[in-house]
């Protein structure tokens, strides 16, 4: 009868761990579930899995023992009972614990140990000893350690295979998530640039479309705000292009008048109109084998239109006053700030032009949409012309960065350039200030004086800033201490208080 429970037991458990084997994917959950089983159907005082680490093992799943017990309990192979049996592969059945001096007791988990029991048995996984599980007993009569032994063995060899499936796929993840953030470093590197400053997700979207089209010849329309970078992105893209050692050739549509824009891109024949004293070569020309960027494209006139379509569909055209065909393998990409649908609508901008150069549309977002950019490039800018001008501006104010934070920049990345240029030259020590910044910036609500008077407020706004400017490093400086503050600024601790007070001023925030 005693024969027939065990059986039903041992059946309980190996059906139980095999459920949980099954559904159960992560190493240190099925080892704890596997413990709880064994305890629920056995009755265990205590028990351990330990998995190896080099020539160490550590208790990965405990029962019986806290968190802090279970961590001290740490083996060299060969070391007590748990390490000589990972170092032999031989189970070990320890009748009374209290008899046996062989054990460690390193995490003093035991107490009473009279008539207690302690199997050990390996965790081999083909020839590699890869863990211990082990239980401690209490000894009646009706316990039998032989069978106890055997049903653990059992449950130890399913382990094993379970324990190596589990690593073998954490490993795979690994290798693949490894995998994957090389090739996103790699695509990064790819997809940036060297030209254009820029980490938000507008501009990472940029680079992508750079990198799928940069290699074809396919006509490519920028588009954007004025001052959002419209010609570097048509660098990059010659850059990165087989065409990249042949010419580069820019024209500013807008800049041209009428009368003269066809002659810039076709050229002329000597005698073609007055002051045409010889043969002159047009842009497309010169652009041959290169790439033509024409900015501000929707700025032409409509009989240019007429001619460009004709160069964009054939890659031919004729100069000015000539009447040869000339032939040019020319890349051509546009760029607009213009409403080129509103365009076409109001018959200003032809249809069949649009959808010529619509080939591959590349959006640059304004600066307003790509805060996250604003000191990166403020940052380049200042490199920029501390060479340019051989000055040791070090860094930004944070109110000055406060200032450049909030505002909307409606000039987007151009205005934020001449800013910076603006500053450097102004800054009379080794920081931009916010009083270096342009009068278009300095405004109550930036600068966090909105209580001055609206009325001749310029003065008054830019003596404020000026105030909250050096107060702010003040701050700095002594960690948020106000009186040490006022002391190195010549001051009282109220006069300091007050001004705090009337400029808002956080002194919190630089503790």
């Amino acid at each position: 009868m005693a024969s027939s429970r065990s059986t039903i037991v041992e059946m309980t458990v190996l059906n139980q761990i095999s459920h949980v084997i099954v559904h159960q994917k992560n190493e240190s959950s099925l080892l704890r579930e596997v413990l709880d089983i064994l305890n629920s159907e056995m009755g265990l005082q205590r028990g351990t899995l330990t998995l190896r680490r080099g020539d160490a093992l550590e208790i990965k799943a405990s029962h019986g023992m806290t968190k802090e017990e279970a961590e001290r309990g740490k083996y060299e192979l060969g070391e007590g009972i748990t390490g000589s049996v990972a170092q032999t592969g031989e189970p070990m059945v320890i009748e009374s614990i209290a008899d046996d001096n062989r054990f460690l007791h390193r995490t003093k988990s035991r107490g009473n140990m009279e008539n207690v029991a302690f199997i050990c048995v390996p965790i081999i996984h083909g020839a590699e000893i890869i863990g211990t599980m082990s239980i401690d007993r209490k000894v009646e009569d009706k316990t039998d350690l032989d069978r106890d032994l055997s049903l653990l063995e059992t449950v130890a060899n399913i382990l094993a295979d379970a324990v190596s499936v589990i690593r073998d796929e954490h490993e795979e993840r690994e290798k693949l998530l490894e995998e994957n953030r090389r090739l996103k470093s790699e695509l990064d590197r790819k997809f940036r640039p060297s030209n254009i400053v820029g980490n938000c997700s507008g501009m990472k979207s940029v680079y992508a479309m750079i990198s799928q089209v940069a290699e074809s010849s396919a006509t490519v329309l920028v588009r954007g705000e004025s001052g959002t970078g419209k010609e570097l992105v048509a660098r990059a893209l010659h850059q990165a292009s087989p065409r990249k050692n042949k010419a580069f050739i820019a024209v500013n549509c807008a800049a041209l008048p009428d009368n003269l824009i066809e002659s810039e891109l076709f050229g002329h024949e000597k005698g073609s109109f007055t002051g045409a004293i010889s043969q002159r070569k047009g842009r497309c020309e010169l652009a041959d084998g290169g790439t033509l960027f024409l900015d501000e494209i929707g700025d032409i006139s409509l009989a240019t239109q007429v001619k460009l379509l004709r160069f964009l569909q054939e890659k031919t055209f004729d100069r000015v006053g000539g009447h040869e065909p000339i032939s040019t393998d020319v890349r051509v990409i546009a760029a607009t700030s213009r409403n080129l649908e509103e365009g076409m609508e109001q018959d200003s901008f032809r249809e069949d032009l649009y959808y010529r150069l619509n080939v591959f549309p590349i959006h640059m977002p304004a600066l307003r949409e790509r805060r996250s950019d604003i000191m990166l490039l403020a940052d380049s800018f200042l490199g920029r012309y501390n060479d340019m001008y051989g000055k040791k501006v070090r860094r930004i104010s944070t109110p000055a960065i406060n200032m450049m934070m909030g505002y909307h920049w409606p000039g987007n990345v151009r205005e934020l350039q001449n800013c910076i240029e603006r500053a450097v030259l102004t800054s009379s020590d080794e920081v931009i200030h916010a009083f270096n910044l342009p009068p278009s910036l300095q405004t109550a609500q930036e600068t966090g004086t909105s209580f001055v008077p609206e009325e001749g407020a310029s003065l008054i706004v830019l003596v404020a800033s000026y105030e909250r400017e050096i107060i702010i490093d003040a701050l700095k400086t002594t960690r948020g201490n106000v009186a040490a503050a006022a002391r190195n600024l010549q001051s009282t601790p109220r006069v300091l208080h007050y001004k705090i007070e009337q400029l808002k001023i956080d002194s919190t925030k630089y503790k």
